[in-house]
């Protein structure tokens, strides 16, 4: 291989790249790097043993017992075949040298590249003191998931769960448990659920939806341990800041996730938050970063940002774009320049949003009302005189007329007069 100084023009065809991270991101760079014309060796590592699949029916399809977990995959073994790929699945990568690309891997072996991803994802924050204790759960993977539906069925009819935390995940496992026969309370440290991410009042409408559907959401609370119950294995205690105890069968944990860097610590690269990328996605000449693990220059709102997004939409994007970046080479790589799209299922309804919403951003309904009983509103939101995001529950082809105004920087009134200009 020659120098870091030799690097920043286009892959070469014959060059090997390694992947690290085989989840929708690092699936989507694989092959996209295909799609892209790339015939050289391609590695593809997941600390997984796991064909690559996808993380968002795990809180509901897979929880709720409706799918298979083989329905989840990205692509079978024929598949992976077909875009002759190096699968490395089972081993977790423990180094990496960025002047060589060089990555080591959990089992001593280390691997060379003329160029590398880095798709490693995030890791669910956990709450300290409770990493031992049985019926305590994250959802992130397919074993998590596991873990929950098997504690569940243990514990039986009115299974108790408590949820922690609010966010979207929390709320998905809160919504599919109950509609699984079990009772359900949520904890919020928040006033409202979703308001660090979507502003007080339209988090606060979101969260009406858990009582609609019989679940008990507590706000404004702060968890100060939980303990095991009085019933010998399963049963547990969460205790709050105010000296409230609450039973539980099984307690989900969804208080946010921290991206997975610390494999990259003395690596060379900026952590941060992340990896630091610039707006191509390049956190070294021929090292890019995609999906939750990416923190990256994106220029929108007539200026530059640095920002991590957790969705799979651009999770997806990203991972195709980094695969661009590489074989373009960083002089002649395009910016990463998505709007970005998420959802959330609830109670039989989707929460969609477009752009990236702040709580801080001017926020009009301009289509149906917060407190209606159907939960089916629009919201948009501006900032700087510029429409920032818009978000709507159950209404999609309202929602979607959105993307060409945020596409083309339309300003927060052409936002709040689009729908009655439908009219």
């Amino acid at each position: 291989m020659g120098s870091r100084r030799d690097l920043r023009g286009p892959l070469p065809a014959d060059g090997t790249v390694v992947v690290v991270g085989a989840s929708l991101a690092g699936f989507r760079a694989a092959r996209g790097l295909r799609d892209e014309g790339f015939a050289g060796r391609l590695v593809l590592v997941g600390e997984e043993r796991h064909l690559p699949y996808d993380r968002p029916p795990l809180s509901k399809q897979v929880l709720a017992g409706t799918w298979e977990v083989e329905r989840t995959r990205l692509a079978d073994a024929g598949q992976l075949s077909d875009l002759g790929l190096q699968c490395l699945f089972g081993h977790r990568a423990v180094s990496l040298d960025a002047d060589a690309a060089r990555v080591e891997l959990d089992d001593g072996s280390t691997i060379e590249a003329d160029a590398l991803v880095i798709a490693t994802g995030a890791h669910p924050r956990r709450l300290p003191g409770t990493e031992e204790l049985g019926g305590v759960e994250v959802l992130r993977t397919i074993e998590d998931v596991s873990a929950i539906r098997e504690a569940i069925q243990s514990a039986g009819d009115g299974c108790r769960i408590v949820v922690i935390g609010a966010g979207f995940i929390g709320s998905e496992v809160a919504a599919t448990c109950a509609g699984s026969g079990c009772r359900v309370t949520v904890l919020e440290a928040l006033d409202a659920p979703l308001a660090s991410a979507l502003g007080a009042r339209v988090g606060a409408a979101c969260g009406r939806l858990h009582g609609l559907h019989g679940v008990t959401l507590l706000t404004g609370v702060k968890v100060t341990a939980v303990e095991n119950g009085s019933r010998a294995g399963r049963a547990l205690q969460v205790v709050l800041d105010d000296g409230t105890r609450l039973d539980a069968d099984v307690v989900v944990v969804g208080i946010g996730v921290q991206p997975s860097t610390d494999w990259l610590v003395g690596s060379g690269l900026t952590i941060g938050d992340g990896v630091r990328c610039d707006a191509a996605l390049f956190a070294a000449d021929r090292i890019v970063a995609a999906g939750d693990v990416a923190r990256w220059t994106w220029s929108h709102l007539d200026h530059d940002e640095d920002v991590r997004i957790e969705h799979w939409e651009v999770a997806s994007q990203m991972g195709s774009a980094v695969a661009r970046s590489l074989v373009a080479g960083r002089e002649r790589a395009p910016h990463f320049d998505p709007v970005p799209y998420f959802w959330s299922d609830q109670y039989g309804l989707r929460i969609q949003v477009l752009g990236r919403p702040d709580p801080t951003d001017d926020i009009e309904v301009v289509d149906g009302d917060l407190e209606s009983d159907d939960g089916k509103f629009v919201a948009v939101y501006g900032r700087d005189g510029k429409l920032s995001a818009a978000l709507g529950v159950s209404r999609p082809r309202q929602l979607m007329a959105f993307r060409p105004l945020l596409e083309a920087g339309a300003t927060w009134q052409e936002g709040v007069n689009l729908l009655a200009s439908k009219s």
